[in-house]
């Protein structure tokens, strides 16, 4: 047997599995068709949100809680700048199922949440313009991930136990006996005890390999830098945010290192053919229209459109994610569907992963709401 565990798919999730898994001495190979951190996935872009009092609902939190933990690790074991401090504000309607999980979750595990009107958040931060009957929940503890150095830090401290990293390979073959399995790509053949899947936009692509099927659909979203006021909008004065507006959600992030404002709407994608190249910024209407009508109409001291980039969710049908067994082989895990909100996710994902295909393959958190059988065959 060449490896204890083989992993396919080398971004935010597969990469923390990889050095969790390497740290506890097992022999570890990551497989990647790119060379990670790259533009090919779905952490690219620079910063990603890290919030806890979680309005997608209650069963995040614990993770989220966790996930922080373990980003604090990570920066304290490596060169790389991880967690900035911003905080998180959460603006919408009192009566939004969003913000009603908010305050939930918040109170259910006394997190530092404080509620404000618009006046309120208007009054605190200049930089935004709140209409009137909107309100926020404020997240003092909450904040920025800088994601292309996560996995530069995950990456590096993977490779200092021990892992192997395959880039540009992608993967043709996948094989699954009873108590290994066998990897081949274009050059080169492996075997292993487990595999761990985490294809991120690949992972449809990459299912029937393992005999599986499940429903999911990658989209293309969009997210931009505008000109900013640095003493308005720098991440020392301005948080990052999350803003639901009654048919439009958006994400953004304070200036930091004078990159400007990133605003990103979080839904609205478009489904994307990931046989084909992932269409670049412009190419719709919609991609700058939209950032920029928001900008001017809820913070307005923000300056021009500057520079847009796309990227890829792979969407399940109810925006939860798939960590879980494959349903025919225990020593198989599949980590897939994390909807545009998975990155922050990743360092605990990682964990968990690790501890599926070791031990007793039993996990510290409850991950059962994430279970491929809740989708029907």
């Amino acid at each position: 047997m060449d490896y204890d565990v083989i992993i396919v798919g080398a971004g935010s999730m597969g990469m923390a599995a990889g050095y969790y898994l390497a740290k506890q001495g097992k022999r570890v190979l990551l497989i990647d068709s790119h060379n990670p951190p790259h533009a090919e996935g779905s952490h690219h872009g620079e910063t990603r949100i890290i919030r806890h009092a979680y309005g997608e609902g209650e069963s995040y939190v614990e993770m989220a809680l966790r996930a922080q933990e373990l980003w604090y690790e990570l920066e304290e074991q490596s060169d790389e700048k991880i967690f900035i401090p911003t905080g998180v504000i959460n603006v919408g309607k009192p009566e939004s199922t969003f913000i009603q999980n908010v305050i939930r979750s918040a109170n259910s595990y006394s997190l530092n949440v404080e509620q404000l009107t618009a006046d309120e958040i208007n009054q605190r931060w200049t930089g935004f313009r709140v209409p009137e009957g909107y309100v926020g929940c404020f997240e003092v503890d909450s904040g920025v991930l800088m994601s292309e150095n996560c996995i530069r830090a995950f990456r590096k401290q993977a490779e200092a136990h021990g892992a192997v990293l395959k880039v540009n390979a992608p993967v043709t073959s996948i094989s699954i006996f009873e108590n290994s399995v066998k990897v081949e790509t274009a050059e080169e053949s492996f075997t292993a005890e487990s595999l761990i899947m985490t294809p991120g936009a690949g992972t449809r692509m990459l299912l029937p390999l393992v005999k599986l099927e499940l429903p999911l659909q990658e989209e293309r979203n969009t997210f931009s830098w505008f000109d900013t006021d640095e003493s308005i909008y720098n991440a020392t004065a301005f948080p990052a945010f999350s803003f639901e507006l009654p048919t439009e959600t958006y994400y953004g992030f304070p200036s930091i290192d004078q990159a400007g404002v990133k605003i990103g709407r979080h839904d609205g994608g478009i489904p994307r053919d990931m046989s084909q190249p992932l269409d670049e910024f412009g190419t719709y209407e919609q991609d700058e229209r939209d950032v920029s009508r928001y900008a001017e109409r809820c913070m307005p001291k923000v300056g021009a459109h500057n520079i847009g980039r796309a990227c890829t969710y792979t969407m399940t049908p109810d925006g939860d994610f798939i960590i879980d067994k494959h349903p025919d082989h225990e020593h198989v895990i599949i980590a897939c569907g994390f909807s545009g909100h998975g990155f922050k996710f990743s360092s605990v994902i990682g964990e968990i992963l690790s501890q599926l295909v070791t031990g007793n393959r039993e996990t510290a958190l409850d991950i059962s709401p994430f279970s491929i059988k809740r989708f029907p065959k």
